[in-house]
């Protein structure tokens, strides 16, 4: 359909989970469409998924189909709501006959950080300094067999909830948490870096797939939503998530099993190099609006991804390098996974499927 055959609504309605996080993101993308569309009202209604109400079980034992997005997804196939904002990992990478990935935001800081109990250790302490047992509370097997392999004199419990309820969690003595594992991004949404006691390094730690972005998901085949979603697509942020999800989709992973990646987009013809899209420099993006990228990429730009497949207790890892034109990204995701199953990723995984 042609830009002037899209039929024009006045009133947009944005599907949101009800936790406060959840909220930020979906009123910021409220904002910048509303600010970019001043004649449209943007509403946002709020639900509860799967994954906000079962608290008491892991997220790997609950399941990996769309824990946190089922419910919206069925919320845009009935006519409810006309496009639904979440964190990008936690959008699986098949989504539902019917839904597509309408855009990708600019990201975040991709780390993760360790927050210290600071009644016990102080608010400053490294990882490396807890004692022997001490117990780290994560709800992210990645992030957990890494840790462990880095870290093999620590202990892992799960710990879910929003972030409120995790700082109670990690306050309250008798849980007996000595720190917990929280994305960098989440953190500086909701004004919390204060808490931060260590960035955990990439090299430590490998982030999650799409970690640091937004996901907006919408209806195939609505042209006026894809339409007002389209400024808010960050060609480099996408370019890397886009090239992780199709790693990701070709390894057969989901959403919460041991997989960490880091992806740099290189502009090797530039002297200052801003689309580097490591996670270390791309904090605070939440003042843009979203549109301020450069939408062409250049015969010189190139995607450099570092991918980890581990198993629950970081003992056993497989590891591969890619880099290759940046406009290739998707065909850079599947061959990065190819190499990663010819290395045996699939024995990994399937172990730990079995567990």
């Amino acid at each position: 359909m042609s830009e002037n055959a899209i039929v024009k609504r006045n009133k947009v309605i944005i599907g949101s989970r009800k936790s406060q996080l959840a909220m930020l993101q979906s009123e910021w993308v409220r904002d910048r469409i509303q600010e970019l569309n001043p004649d449209i009202t943007v509403e946002i209604k709020t639900m509860d998924t799967t994954g906000d109400k079962v608290l008491d079980v892991s997220l790997s034992k609950i399941g990996d189909k769309g824990l946190f997005t089922k419910e919206l997804e069925e919320m845009m196939l009935n006519g409810t709501i006309d496009l639904a904002v979440h964190s990008l990992k936690d959008i699986p990478t098949k989504l539902p006959d019917g839904l597509k990935l309408g855009a990708i935001t600019k990201r975040y800081n991709t780390s993760d950080a360790f927050i210290a109990n600071a009644k016990k250790h102080g608010k400053n302490c490294k990882l490396s300094e807890l004692p022997k047992g001490a117990m780290i509370g994560s709800s992210s097997l990645r992030r957990v067999a890494q840790l462990k392999k880095a870290y093999p004199h620590l202990q892992f419990k799960d710990i879910r909830g929003n972030l409120n309820t995790r700082f109670k969690k990690l306050e309250d003595d008798s849980n007996g948490y000595d720190g917990m594992i929280l994305a960098v991004a989440g953190l500086e949404r909701m004004e919390l870096t204060d808490h931060i006691s260590e960035i955990i390094p990439d090299s430590i730690s490998l982030y999650a797939v799409g970690q640091g972005s937004l996901g907006i998901e919408c209806k195939d085949g609505d042209d006026f939503i894809q339409s007002i979603l389209n400024p808010l697509i960050h060609r480099e942020s996408m370019y890397c998530c886009e090239a992780e999800r199709s790693m990701l989709r070709d390894l057969e992973g989901g959403c919460h099993v041991p997989i960490g990646v880091v992806t740099k987009l290189h502009n090797n013809n530039s002297n200052n190099n801003n689309n580097n899209n490591n996670s270390n420099n791309n904090s605070n993006n939440n003042n843009n609006n979203g549109n301020n990228n450069n939408n062409q990429s250049n015969d010189d730009e190139t995607l450099e991804i570092n991918a980890i497949v581990l198993n629950l207790d970081g003992t056993k890892y497989i590891e591969s390098k890619i880099i290759g034109p940046s406009n290739q990204y998707i065909q850079l995701g599947k061959s990065i996974a190819q190499d990663l199953i010819n290395k045996g990723s699939k024995d990994i995984l399937s172990e730990f499927i079995k567990k």
